[in-house]
């Protein structure tokens, strides 16, 4: 079943919006709210996010044009087609001006009026899509063991119905990636999917980005935002490393689960919105809630259906799939020995599927032939006492060298490697451009004038 568009129809006759609302029963999938007055209209946005406002513009004391610029500044989403008795040229730029999907004149043809609000539709998702990144590219879900396999059939069952869900595994288990595919198995497929992470933000910027801010409501809100919430409305909003949610935020978030209901920052108006909600945490959060960092009541709201994913450790019989997978994205010409191989699937992989995505890309940037070698491979060795040391060549230089001198020699090879691209290098090494600036001063590599 496709997600229900909700429609406000705002217009001062009562034999206008009683023959829409006749005529849109037709269409099961749009939901009609409707306002005989303007004031009645914004109070109606004030507390619910619409897709689509179909608006009358003559209306006594407050007018359709009036409504507009309100729908513009508190649902800038909200594609507004205005309807008016009169083909008035004037009020259709203005209209234009002040941000209407389109603009028809009455007595109008239902089919035509139809058509107009399924483009509107449209038009609204492609907005979406281009603010918060839905994506349109296929989930690649790569492996066939049976422990990765019963993970992605129990997902998919999961993805059937509406409930909370939270998806617990290590770094680099591949949670976004899950609750993508939550959402495209869903009924909500055809909507947004708005991924938020809830570590990369101060408390009051992660309120502002759910939940929105009012104009004025602190220094920097020059004007009205939207929350990331009413973006998602009707569609999946995922709340990634939601384990590092701060105490100031965690109640507001738990109001907004149990009722739908929040408030921007500096509002005062409660509004409603129609989101599944999917989280992810590599934490414990039962041990959180023990330590006194995390609420009780809020793990119960977000732990309605749980999805641990498992370490590659547990399944590494994926491994040959992984790496053949992500050869065939960096360098379809290269593969790998057997020895190398075979250090692959001895290996720990403490940073999961990540980990090994970015080792593979690593060794296609050094390795000087067509086949990757044991050498060519570089793994954290630091991360764990059973790691095995793999860039043999540069343990061989001296064996007792430090782990500090292993890693300048590394880190140079891989800058020579890539013609001393810092950017580049940076990625390959799992590392920021800032922190590869940092260690390279740090071990006084010599890069050229000219890189």
């Amino acid at each position: 079943m496709a997600a229900t568009m909700h429609i406000l129809l705002v217009d001062d006759e009562e034999s206008v919006t009683y023959l829409l609302q006749t005529e849109f029963q037709e269409y099961p999938e749009f939901s009609i709210a409707t306002a005989s007055n303007g004031g009645d209209a914004m109070n109606l946005v004030r507390s619910k996010v619409f897709d689509i406002a179909l608006l009358d513009i003559r209306m006594p004391r407050v007018s359709g044009l009036e409504v507009l610029r309100f729908i513009k500044e508190h649902s800038p989403t909200t594609q507004v087609i205005m309807l008016t008795a009169l083909a008035d040229v004037k009020n259709a730029v203005e209209a234009t001006r002040l941000g209407a999907y389109d603009f028809l004149s009455k007595p109008y043809d239902f089919d035509v009026l139809m058509a107009t609000v399924r483009r509107a539709v449209e038009h609204r998702q492609l907005l979406i899509d281009k603010e918060v990144n839905a994506g349109s590219r296929p989930i690649e879900i790569i492996g066939s063991s049976k422990t990765f396999q019963d993970a992605v059939g129990y997902t998919r069952k999961l993805a059937a119905s509406d409930a909370v869900v939270l998806i617990q595994g290590e770094s680099g288990t591949g949670k976004e990636l899950f609750a993508q595919l939550i959402h495209r198995e869903s009924p909500r497929r055809t909507q947004a999917f708005v991924a938020v992470n809830c570590a990369a933000m101060p408390d009051q910027l992660l309120e502002s980005e759910l939940f929105g801010h009012e104009k004025g409501a602190f220094t920097s809100a020059i004007k009205t935002k939207q929350g990331l919430v009413e973006v998602a409305n009707g569609g999946t909003l995922f709340l990634d490393e939601v384990g590092d949610i701060s105490p100031l935020v965690q109640p507001k978030l738990l109001r907004f689960l149990e009722t739908g209901e929040f408030r921007r920052v500096g509002g005062n108006d409660a509004r409603t919105v129609d989101v599944r909600v999917v989280s992810a945490t590599n934490k414990n959060l039962s041990d959180e809630v023990k330590a006194g960092r995390f609420r009780d009541d809020l793990l119960y709201r977000l732990n309605v259906v749980g999805l641990r994913l498992p370490p590659l450790r547990e399944h590494k019989e994926d491994i040959p799939h992984l790496v053949a997978h992500f050869l065939h994205r960096k360098s379809r010409s290269k593969t790998l020995s057997p020895a190398a191989m075979e250090v692959l699937m001895r290996y720990d992989w403490p940073g999961n599927v990540r980990e090994l995505e970015h080792v593979i890309e690593g060794a296609v940037a050094l390795a000087h032939g067509e086949i990757i070698e044991p050498s060519d491979l570089w793994m954290n060795v630091g991360l764990r006492a059973d790691a095995v040391p793999v860039s043999r060549e540069v343990m061989s230089a001296s064996p007792m060298a430090s782990l500090e001198d292993v890693e300048a020699e590394h880190i140079e090879r891989v800058l020579r490697a890539n013609d001393w691209n810092r950017t580049r290098s940076a990625h390959i090494l799992g590392i920021t451009p800032k922190t590869l600036y940092l260690k390279i001063k740090r071990y006084g590599i010599r890069v050229p004038p000219e890189a």
